[in-house]
């Protein structure tokens, strides 16, 4: 009698892996809405994404996201019967995670317009969590500007009372708006957001869980609110090249504007620069991906797995 097999033996994943060519053949008909000249709007600094990546890697994803925004309208309607309801508007909740310079904002730019040319025609807001940090006094008074990106840096209350008002169907919702440029949120501008077909929310620690002690009433994670999520991965060293990359890029550019928080740094010379870029991302952003981010991504729904160049070289879909 054999008492085990050797594929009970082997390691289980939640995961079905994709090589670039294997998951571009997932495409099917899903047309190409996008021209060369779209690409230089949704690119983000030192990014360059071609069209060939968007047809092999976000063409299949937009078909992805299609079939689970039909099958979530067909469940609401389902439940609209149930309840004997004539009419709920339930907005659909992608979620799009990852490290500081890894590219979530481009993702987040291209999926929106891709989506928006579906042929439903659905109404996509772009919302990113930036708007979530506390006020730069409210971080100085908790000494934690040094920690400005990690979960403790966030007003997740705030957060989660914003989509769970948008879950229900209320609209003309206000987001506060952060200024990279000032490094703050801008006091008195908000982006409304008004009950869209699809929100896309970007964001570091979108995918976090707190660890609660015994809480005397339901607690709800960001997560929970999702439809989908993706998880933007790289190798922390190509990140740190591109966050190094990009801190040269806004040298010549936000950072000459004397209203920048970092203007000071305009002034550095190239090695200089390239020294400071890593000291930051050494002691600030290369410790919250390890403790924060990077741990979450098996939570997500999809996994795009960057290469040095920026390219996806594997796609993993979660199958539970």
């Amino acid at each position: 009698m054999i008492s085990g097999t050797n594929a009970s033996k082997q390691k289980k994943s939640p995961y079905i892996t994709f090589s670039r060519d294997s998951w571009k053949e997932l495409r099917n008909s899903t047309p190409l809405t996008l021209k060369t000249s779209d690409l230089e709007e949704i690119r983000g600094l030192n990014e360059n994404i071609s069209l060939d990546e968007v047809v092999d890697i976000y063409l299949p994803l937009s078909r992805l996201l299609h079939l689970y925004y039909r099958a979530a309208r067909e469940l609401y309607a389902a439940r609209r019967e149930f309840l004997g309801i004539k009419y709920e508007k339930i907005t659909f909740i992608i979620g799009i995670a990852g490290s500081v310079a890894v590219g979530k904002s481009t993702t987040a730019r291209l999926l929106k317009t891709l989506i928006s040319a579906w042929p439903e025609a659905p109404s996509v807001d772009l919302i990113p969590t930036d708007g979530f940090i506390f006020p730069n006094r409210i971080l100085q008074e908790r000494n934690i500007m040094n920690r400005k990106g990690f979960p403790e840096s966030f007003n997740v209350k705030d957060l989660i009372s914003f989509l769970y008002d948008l879950k229900s169907g209320i609209g003309d919702l206000k987001v506060p708006v952060y200024s990279h440029l000032l490094y703050d949120i801008v006091p008195g501008e908000y982006i409304t957001v008004n009950t869209p077909d699809i929100l896309i929310l970007e964001g570091l620690n979108v995918l976090q869980s707190r660890n609660m002690k015994q809480a005397s009433e339901p607690e709800f994670f960001v997560s929970d609110f999702f439809d989908f999520s993706i998880y933007l991965d790289a190798d922390e060293s190509d990140i740190k090249e591109w966050f190094i990359e990009r801190f040269k890029v806004l040298m010549r550019t936000a950072f000459q504007k004397s209203e920048s928080y970092f203007h000071s740094y305009s002034a550095l010379d190239l090695e200089k620069a390239v020294l400071t870029a890593g000291k930051i991302w050494d002691e600030i952003n290369a410790v919250n991906l390890r403790e924060n981010i990077a741990p979450t991504k098996f939570h997500a729904h999809l996994i795009l797995e960057k290469l040095h160049d920026h390219s996806i070289g594997r796609v993993l879909m979660r199958k539970i």
